[in-house]
């Protein structure tokens, strides 16, 4: 297996893209809104949780992978790994619409920000030095 810390995160994404896209699910079935939001501020809470997610998560497993291909030491990896599961859980559970401060959404944005950076300069840093 060429990518077994990748592939073990990217499966823990998907439970929790699951969860995420279940909770838009039932909120469409209770608002009744099909398309888009209409007035309910928590299906568009809903919405934008999922929508975050999928905005976020792919870039840092396109890293994640990138980097364990390069030779990235295994710890690193899970490290990194558990901080992208823990920050996407933490988002969510801290994104609302009436408080953009919730401690757990800062957590989560601080997190996910932080994690893609490192991984970001580490795949930097491996192109440069296999020059």
């Amino acid at each position: 297996m060429l990518l077994p810390i990748t592939a073990l995160y990217a499966a823990l994404m998907v439970a929790i893209m699951v969860w995420l896209g279940w909770g838009i699910g039932q909120m469409r079935g209770k608002t009744q809104v099909s398309i888009g939001f209409g007035d309910s501020k928590e299906l568009a809470e809903a919405g934008r949780r999922y929508g975050n997610f999928t905005e976020h998560v792919p870039m840092a497993l396109v890293l994640m992978a990138i980097v364990e291909l390069n030779g990235g030491h295994g710890v690193f990896l899970h490290i990194v790994g558990a901080l992208l599961v823990l920050s996407r859980i933490a988002h969510p559970l801290g994104l609302h619409y009436d408080n953009i401060s919730h401690p757990l959404r800062t957590i989560g944005a601080g997190g996910s920000l932080l994690l893609t950076v490192v991984l970001g300069a580490t795949a930097i840093w491996q192109g440069i030095t296999s020059l």
